[in-house]
């Protein structure tokens, strides 16, 4: 079995090494430290699945995701993330994920994970599938932020804890404009005028702490 591994820290790529190596024993690894090169390395090489951080420099490992997709509509990838599962693994999974992981997940939930998603299936918590089975309702009747893609719900967030464009930017390594492009598609979509009421709202749905 063949397993790519994409993440930007050389700790996080070694530990999950050693975890499925300890479960499968002819099993061979390829490395990725950023989207682009997930992205080259899942073209151009067969894979029985990927292991794909969500936050990397340069592209998002979501980018990476639908990239790696429509190239291989059949590879399994696995997301794991230090993003919270509630909010995140969702409309991942809408957008083709087999399956979402948070990094303070137990080797155990990994190793299940990793088969369940290598067998051709998905993979979610019981407490992700309660809420995906609710949130298969028509649009309409959606929170508005339920219809932010990934990448807008991130800056989202990032805006209404009070950050400055410059270092979302900085964080999510994008340019100042395009996080300026994302808070204009934020704002049209919640139907809002300033950062201000982005706050508010934010906090009106427990999206912020």
């Amino acid at each position: 079995m063949k397993v790519l591994i994409a993440d930007d820290h050389d700790v996080v790529r070694r530990g999950l090494k050693q975890i499925l190596e300890e479960e499968f024993h002819a099993i061979k690894f390829g490395e990725a430290r950023n989207a682009e090169e997930a992205i080259a390395l899942a073209s151009k090489q067969t894979w029985d699945v990927v292991i794909l951080d969500i936050n990397m420099p340069g592209k998002s490992g979501f980018e990476a995701m639908k990239e790696i997709r429509a190239a291989r509509p059949k590879l399994p990838i696995l997301i794991l993330s230090v993003q919270p599962e509630d909010q995140y693994a969702i409309p991942v999974l809408k957008a083709g994920a087999s399956g979402y992981l948070t990094k303070d997940s137990a080797s155990a939930e990994l190793v299940n994970a990793f088969k369940k998603v290598a067998s051709g299936g998905k993979y979610v918590s019981p407490s992700i599938a309660e809420k995906l089975a609710s949130s298969l309702t028509d649009a309409r009747d959606k929170a508005p932020h339920e219809l932010l893609s990934v990448r807008e719900f991130q800056v989202m967030r990032l805006l209404s804890s009070g950050k400055t464009p410059s270092q979302i930017a900085s964080e999510l390594k994008l340019s100042v404009q395009a996080v300026s492009t994302y808070r204009s598609r934020i704002l049209q979509k919640l139907k809002i005028t300033n950062n201000a009421d982005l706050v508010r709202y934010a906090m009106q749905n427990g999206l912020v702490h």
